[in-house]
C-alpha cells in the first residue's frame, strides 16, 4: 500500500512510530455477522471496530500500521485501503496459516523494525480520559526497566467482559498473573500495549499466544502496567455491540 504523505504533529514526542494491528482472528463467538465478514469489519456506531482503532492510533501520532490477516483477508485488505491517507498501512499475510497473537507477532517483527512498538487488537474499544491513552503509555514507557507495558481497566469498569480478569498490580507498577484458579484478578487488559522487540527473541514459529511473551517478561521483572483513566469495551459477541454503542453515547 502506498505510504502517505504524513507529518508528525508533535515531533518531539515518545509515542513509538509503528503499531501492530491484530486482526486476523475467525470471530467465532460474534458469528451470525462474522459469516460475511471479518471481526474488525463489524460496525459500532456505524463504524468498523478497525476504524475505530485507526482513529485511535492517528490521533496519538503513529505513523505506520502492520496489520495481520487471515480470515476473509481480501475484505480486509480493500477496506484498509482507505486508510492510506492518514496513516502508512502493510500488510503481514497469514492466509496459509492464522498464527494466534504470538506467533502473529513474530511473523511480522521484520516489518515492526527494532524499536518499542505498539500491539492493539484490531476489535478494540476505548475512549480515552483526561488525557489520551496511547501517550500516556508512551510517557510511563521506561526502556531500562520495561519489556511490556500492558493498558489495564480495574475489573469493576471492564465493560462486556466475562472472564475472571488477568492481572494483579503491584505499587511499582509491575504486573503478574491472576495467583489462585477460580479467583477474579482486579485488573483487565485492554487489547493495548507496548513492547520491545528484545522480548520476542528465540521463538519457533508457528502459533502460540502473546501469554508467553508475558510470563518471559513477568519471569523477567519487566512486564508493568497502566491503568486506563478512560472507558473500554470489549466487543466479543454481537449482544455487546448494543451495550457498548449505549456507552460511548453515554460519554
Amino acid at each position: 500500500m502506498t505510504r502517505p504523505r504524513y507529518i508528525r504533529p508533535d515531533p518531539g514526542s515518545r509515542v513509538p512510530r509503528t503499531a501492530m494491528v491484530m486482526a486476523a482472528g475467525v470471530g467465532k463467538r460474534m458469528r451470525p455477522l462474522t459469516a460475511t465478514r471479518p471481526k474488525p469489519l463489524v460496525e459500532v456506531r456505524g463504524r468498523a471496530l478497525i476504524d475505530h482503532v485507526f482513529d485511535r492510533l492517528r490521533a496519538a501520532g503513529v505513523e505506520r500500521a502492520v496489520v495481520n490477516v487471515h480470515y476473509l483477508a481480501d475484505a480486509l485488505e480493500a477496506h484498509l485501503r482507505h486508510r492510506v491517507h492518514d496513516i502508512e498501512v502493510i500488510v503481514s499475510d497469514e492466509r496459509a496459516q492464522l498464527l494466534e497473537t504470538g506467533g502473529g507477532i513474530v511473523r511480522a517483527l521484520p516489518l515492526l523494525g527494532d524499536e518499542p512498538f505498539i500491539v492493539v487488537n484490531g476489535d478494540n474499544l476505548w475512549l480515552d480520559g483526561p488525557t489520551d491513552a496511547i501517550r500516556q503509555l508512551a510517557d510511563r514507557w521506561d526502556d531500562t526497566a520495561m519489556d511490556a507495558l500492558l493498558l489495564m481497566v480495574p475489573y469493576a469498569r471492564a465493560h462486556n467482559h466475562n472472564g475472571q480478569g488477568d492481572f494483579h498490580l503491584a505499587a511499582d507498577g509491575r504486573i503478574s498473573g491472576r495467583r489462585k484458579p477460580g479467583r477474579v484478578a482486579p485488573f483487565v487488559f485492554t487489547g493495548v500495549q507496548i513492547v520491545s522487540p528484545r522480548l520476542i527473541r528465540d521463538w519457533p514459529e508457528g502459533p502460540f499466544s502473546t501469554n508467553l511473551f508475558w510470563n518471559r517478561a513477568i519471569e523477567a521483572g519487566r512486564a508493568y502496567g497502566l491503568v486506563h483513566q478512560g472507558l473500554w469495551s470489549e466487543v466479543n459477541v454481537p449482544g455487546a455491540i448494543a451495550r457498548t454503542e449505549a456507552l460511548l453515547a453515554d460519554g
